[in-house]
């Protein structure tokens, strides 16, 4: 199984996305943003958290215009497999990748904290770990975590079982506590929690270890 993590100017989450990747099993290899391909045979691409470019413009909108990007969106059209975490969702969503836009936070402040999700759906390559209806704690931090979308799209991620997570005490304001949301084919997971900051005991919690392992197990060739 391969993975590539894309780096951006100000990612700072990528090392840890790469190191969740590898205790999962995954061979990793990183993609500088001005690379214009992907590594060859990469089964899934990450897409890390952090200020890219400064978070400046709109949060993920230069790091969407770099050309690495039109290859992460060539690969989801494909077919391939993807995930945006924080600023990586934001990335996702400038890109086109992901319906919906990530706003200010309805508090105004950066927040940092373990907050608990509820899973929404086991219905995808990245949550057949857990059962729908699990309450799993998943460290957050962003300034700029609230999702946002009309009440057309937010219908129908919610009548097609494409909302991944949801927040059980909303801490940012997000249209239907929405906290994670897949493509329309399910291979594309986006999301603002941090389930690579979840992904050992010297974390001080491993919930987010089953998505990794459940990528693991449905991208493992036969």
């Amino acid at each position: 199984m391969r993975a590539a993590v894309v780096v951006f100017p100000g990612s700072n989450c990528d090392r840890d996305l790469a190191v969740a990747f590898e205790q999962a099993g995954f061979d990793v290899s990183m993609v500088w943003h001005k690379d214009t391909g992907l590594p060859e045979n990469i089964d899934i691409v990450g897409v890390p958290g952090g200020f890219s470019f400064g978070d400046y413009l709109r949060c993920g909108a230069i790091a969407a215009q770099s050309p690495i990007c039109q290859s992460v969106v060539d690969h989801t059209k494909r077919g391939g497999y993807a995930i945006g975490v924080c600023n990586g969702f934001q990335v996702l969503t400038e890109t086109g990748i992901l319906p919906g836009a990530l706003l200010r936070n309805a508090g105004l402040k950066y927040i940092c904290k373990t907050v608990p999700l509820k899973v929404e759906t086991s219905n995808s390559a990245f949550t057949e770990g857990y059962n729908a209806g699990d309450v799993i704690g998943i460290p957050i931090a962003h300034h700029d975590g609230n999702y946002f979308a009309d009440a057309e799209t937010v219908a129908m991620l919610q009548g097609e079982d494409r909302v991944a997570f949801t927040y059980e005490d909303n801490p940012n304001g997000s249209v239907g506590d929405i906290a994670g949301i897949l493509s329309e084919n399910r291979r594309v997971l986006g999301m603002m929690p941090h389930p690579e900051r979840a992904a050992d005991l010297g974390h001080g919690g491993t919930d987010g270890t089953a998505l990794f392992r459940a990528l693991a197990g449905v991208l493992t060739p036969a």
